[in-house]
């Protein structure tokens, strides 16, 4: 019997995302942990440390499979997290304009058996240098509120993006090249 697969997460992108190389969850848990990075944590081990902690955080049932994922947005060693407001979102968009930054990735599944293991993809993006309205206008659509870093690749945000090294998938939410490695190796049936 195929064991059956927990998407750990409340984020309907990363769903969206599976549903691409033809994984439909057997289950959606949304995990309860606290996001705030550590002192002197760098972003690279926190989004390590974010998906292994939501898929830890799920509740597994016998023949479970937990797939997590993490998305971080870094400049340097900072992390920008959620954008909870229009300022904050000002903020990291007139960071991010002109200049490339990280997005790192992590996605942590646990097999059947209680096996973690994990990856974590770093893809680099660049803005545009943005203009005050077209920071504006953006702020004021609305999408980029409430995601990390303060926008959305997968909306407006992209035609702002001028250059991309990595993962398309992985800046969305979950990067399917390793989401698929680590499931096929965590025993999960994938055509």
């Amino acid at each position: 019997m195929d064991p059956k697969l927990v998407l750990a997460s409340s984020s309907p992108r990363r769903r969206d995302l599976l549903a691409r190389v033809g994984v439909v969850p057997d289950r959606i848990a949304s995990p309860d942990i606290g996001e705030s990075p550590r002192k002197g944590e760098v972003p690279r081990v926190y989004a390590l440390r974010m998906a292994e902690e939501k898929a830890v955080a799920v509740a597994r049932h016998a023949g479970e499979i937990v797939v997590a994922g993490d998305t971080t947005v870094a400049v340097g060693r900072r992390i920008l997290p959620q954008a909870a407001d229009a300022e904050m979102q000002r903020g990291f968009l007139e960071l991010l304009s002109g200049r490339r930054h990280h997005v790192l990735s992590a996605v942590a599944v646990i097999d059947a058996e209680g096996k973690m293991r994990s990856r974590i993809c770093d893809s680099i993006v660049r803005f545009k240098r943005l203009g005050n309205d077209e920071i504006q206008s953006y702020i004021d659509c609305g999408e980029g509120l409430g995601k990390a870093g303060g926008y959305a690749i997968q909306g407006r945000a992209e035609a702002l993006i001028d250059w991309m090294a990595g993962s398309h998938s992985g800046v969305i939410g979950l990067p399917l090249y390793e989401t698929r490695a680590l499931l096929r190796a965590s025993g999960y049936h994938l055509d």
